[in-house]
């Protein structure tokens, strides 16, 4: 009976738990399309019995992310170390699907997403993830993280952030198993080609690498203003469809980021010009994108 009550108990803090957890921002958002696997959190009983019974979980490397924020698009992942049974290494993180790049944690360390200078938190997000981590690391179990209404906890001291993210990617992780991890480093990676004299932009391109595999691409470009080439055709100031197109600058390379990440970094079959029939919907130049994410990709190797 002891031991059933206990298996009980835990099934049901963590099914409140998981009715609480959701992105720190929206918790009705969904999970972003490029995620390198689909990550869910485990059913509640499931991971009680788990915990309640053997206490340890098989030795490996576990991902798990937790839904993108729509607004932001911050998506939160997980990396989990077991060794002996218990997790000895946690690392929260999380790559932005909109703008990719940098992964949150560098873009804190440099004092670019000012969590206190901006935002007036006691301390920086990267500081406040680490005592996160070291939280679980102890408590071995993300049930641990009790969580309020607003995605934060009392648990964990020094911690003001959202942590839901936290938990939900924790937990899916764990519910996935000891996962194979991509051929790549994790980080932001970008590259540029050269200013084209006749169109005024100069082609960039912005990848993040999470658990090994590429999540996360921005394929854009810049003139001489700086103005943001995706950015310009969303406005409405790039002209394409005003110039007999079907569908806008941005709507086709879209398209094309959205290739490369189903792909996993492969290029479609190009012409002499650049173009490829192999991307429905694109009839932009999209080689010299492929062949600039290739040398980005240099540097995660």
């Amino acid at each position: 009976m002891k031991k059933a009550s206990v298996i009980l108990s835990s099934a049901l803090v963590l099914g409140t738990l998981l009715a609480g957890c959701g992105n720190n921002n929206n918790s009705n958002n969904a999970a972003a399309t490029n995620a390198p696997v689909e990550s869910a959190a485990p059913a509640a009983s499931d991971a009680g019995t788990a915990t309640a019974e053997t206490g340890k979980y098989q030795d490996g490397t576990y991902y798990g992310t937790a839904p993108a924020d729509k607004e932001t698009g911050w998506q939160s992942f997980v990396l989990l170390t077991v060794e002996g049974g218990k997790i000895t290494k946690a690392d929260w993180d999380a790559f932005n699907t909109k703008k990719a790049g940098d992964l949150k944690k560098k873009v804190s360390e440099d004092g670019k997403y000012g969590l206190v200078s901006k935002g007036g938190g006691q301390a920086e997000w990267h500081e406040q993830a680490a005592k996160a981590e070291a939280f679980l690391i102890e408590k071995q179990d993300p049930a641990a993280v009790v969580v309020n209404a607003e995605g934060k906890t009392d648990a964990i001291s020094g911690v003001s952030v959202g942590v839901s993210d936290f938990v939900t990617a924790s937990q899916a992780a764990l519910a996935a198993g000891p996962a194979q991890l991509g051929p790549y480093k994790d980080g932001g990676y970008t590259a540029e080609g050269e200013m084209d004299a006749k169109s005024g932009w100069k082609s960039t391109v912005a990848i993040t690498v999470a658990g090994g595999n590429i999540v996360a691409a921005n394929f854009s470009g810049v003139n001489a203003a700086g103005d943001d080439k995706k950015q310009f055709s969303i406005d409405g100031k790039y002209g394409m469809k005003a110039g007999g197109a079907s569908a806008e600058w941005h709507e086709e390379i879209a398209l094309a980021e959205k290739y490369f990440l189903e792909n996993k970094g492969a290029a479609p079959k190009l012409d002499a010009e650049g173009k490829t029939d192999a991307i429905s919907g694109v009839s932009i130049h999209v080689g010299e994108y492929f062949t600039l994410a290739e040398k980005a990709l240099e540097g995660a190797k």
